[in-house]
């Protein structure tokens, strides 16, 4: 490892610009897009801001770590879903679920009563098909300029990549399941 001199001069020139919601979206094949997405809503809840999570692949029971301290702390959590696709006896029952979900996470954007929705995994419903990526942009653009939206999952679209504020690719180096360690409680779910 080579290490380096920190810095003692500011190497940015503080932003001018008006305050305004985000698009943030977090892709890519690496591990943590979810986890980062639910690090800043605990920042916001921190903040007082009101947050609501909208999980497109999990299901409405659901009791996974996050699920269980977002209770806690009353930060609400919804499963849109109901899984992996390759675990689903229905795809188009997916496909609706996804469908549906998307009815409540865009009232819930539209509304202007949260800071922050987050949209985890509602990548894989666009990318199958299952939602209409126009609506989805249209959503976005003209949301309530207070609101925050969050996205994350695999292959973001490039048109809600280019759409967004702050994009993220968490990149694959290495993984312990590459190496046959399992999902593991506490650390994927």
């Amino acid at each position: 490892m080579q290490t380096e001199t920190p810095p003692t001069d500011k190497r940015y020139e503080k932003p001018e610009g008006e305050r305004r919601g985000l698009i943030i979206v977090n892709t890519g094949d690496g591990k943590g897009k979810s986890t980062a997405a639910f690090g800043l809503a605990l920042r916001a809840h921190g903040r007082g801001k009101a947050v609501k999570i909208f999980q497109f692949m999990k299901v409405p029971t659901a009791r996974f770590g996050e699920h269980r301290m977002f209770e806690q702390l009353g930060i609400p959590i919804e499963g849109l879903g109901d899984g992996f696709s390759w675990k689903s006896q229905d795809l188009e029952h997916s496909a609706q679920l996804a469908r549906d979900g998307w009815v409540k996470a865009k009232a819930a954007i539209q509304s202007g009563d949260y800071f922050m929705v987050t949209l985890d995994e509602i990548t894989y419903p666009l990318i199958y098909g299952w939602l209409p990526l126009d609506d989805v942009l249209q959503t976005l653009r003209h949301r309530p300029k207070d609101v925050t939206v969050v996205l994350t999952g695999r292959r973001c679209p490039p048109e809600i990549i280019a759409l967004a504020d702050t994009v993220t690719e968490m990149t694959l180096v290495k993984h312990a399941f590459q190496a046959g360690v399992p999902a593991q409680r506490g650390i994927e779910d």
